[in-house]
């Protein structure tokens, strides 16, 4: 997301507070989700329209967001069927729920080199040379593996300040 700089802001404060530059929540991406505390949810929408919530381990790379699911999954199955979907972190001093949309990565390099990044955060994932991950362990609702890589692409970014300087503002990208 390095690369996706908003190319609409529009301040949502109902208080009088400034809009909140988009460096704020950018700058804490790479390290808050190299943690394991920090949490991070997808939303996703199945056929029918029902909404699913689920837990992600999400991975900054080369200022990119990326996540696994085993294809089994809810989320998995959804995206399939729509990859609009919404990704939503808490960030020290502010919330922000991106919308936008998620692909499976089928690159082997580019599954080699986020296997290497997860692995050097402490999840020995390796790339399985056929278009997914495996490791010895994962979550308990990720199902057996392998585990599909998602790209994630933001077309839009609401974040609301829990800390001074307070504000809430949506980012628009092209």
């Amino acid at each position: 997301m390095s690369e996706h700089e908003p190319t609409a802001v529009t301040n949502l404060d109902i208080y009088g507070s400034e809009p909140l530059p988009w460096s704020r929540p950018r700058d804490l991406l790479p390290e808050s989700l190299t943690k394991m505390e920090t949490p991070v949810f997808l939303g996703t929408a199945s056929p029918d329209g029902r909404p699913h919530a689920a837990g992600i381990g999400a991975a900054w790379h080369d200022g990119e967001i990326y996540f696994t699911s085993g294809p089994g999954t809810r989320k998995s199955r959804n995206l399939v069927a729509n990859p609009a979907c919404t990704i939503s972190i808490r960030l020290p001093g502010i919330d922000l729920v991106l919308e936008g949309e998620a692909h499976r990565v089928t690159d082997n390099g580019t599954i080699t080199q986020l296997a290497a990044h997860y692995a050097a955060e402490g999840w020995p994932a390796e790339s399985d040379g056929e278009g997914g991950l495996t490791a010895p362990f994962s979550a308990p609702s990720a199902g057996p593996p392998p585990w599909h890589l998602y790209h994630f692409t933001p077309r839009t970014a609401v974040g609301v300040a829990s800390a001074e300087p307070h504000g809430a503002t949506r980012w628009t990208f092209s």
